[in-house]
């Protein structure tokens, strides 16, 4: 189904309101963007594979870092060791990763996807770049590349 964009560039996509200032705001577009990739990613991945956002993330990005530590993901994700901690143990729960000891630091931890957890992350990327293409339409696949480039500059903008 088409997706209609509202009459003025100015008002929120869904509820016609005022986004007066709010428009230019580059945080509030990206919220509201969060809101139909997240639509996408609950349908098609979240729900079918009882993943979260997060779990996704680290999963795939597990599977592109093999032998990784969760020190190091924690940094990539700005977020914090113990809850890096709880979503790695999630995974390993289900199966999907697993640790083992560091060959060269026996005090360290790599992180590793199993067989099942790369099956998982291959699925579920494939569903997502699919359905992420089908169901935001308003944009041609330019327009995605160049969207994607610059969100990448500035997600490198980020203080570390």
């Amino acid at each position: 189904m088409p997706h209609r964009r509202p009459e003025r560039p100015d008002v929120t996509p869904v509820g016609g309101l005022d986004e007066a200032k709010l428009h230019e705001i580059l945080g509030y577009q990206l919220a509201q963007a969060t809101i139909a990739a997240t639509g996408v990613f609950t349908r098609l991945v979240g729900d079918v594979f009882e993943l979260r956002p997060v779990e996704y993330t680290i999963l795939a990005l597990v599977k592109e870092n093999p032998d990784g530590s969760a020190s190091r993901l924690a940094k990539a994700l700005g977020v914090t060791a113990p809850n890096i901690t709880m979503w790695i143990d999630r995974l390993e729960k289900r199966g999907l990763v697993q640790r083992q000891a560091s060959t060269t630091d026996r005090r360290a931890q790599q992180l590793r996807v199993t067989a099942k957890g790369a099956q998982l992350a291959d699925k579920a990327t494939r569903q997502l770049l699919a359905g992420e293409r089908a169901e935001i339409e308003v944009l041609t696949t330019a327009e995605r590349a160049i969207l994607i480039e610059l969100l990448h500059k500035v997600a490198c903008s980020r203080r570390a």
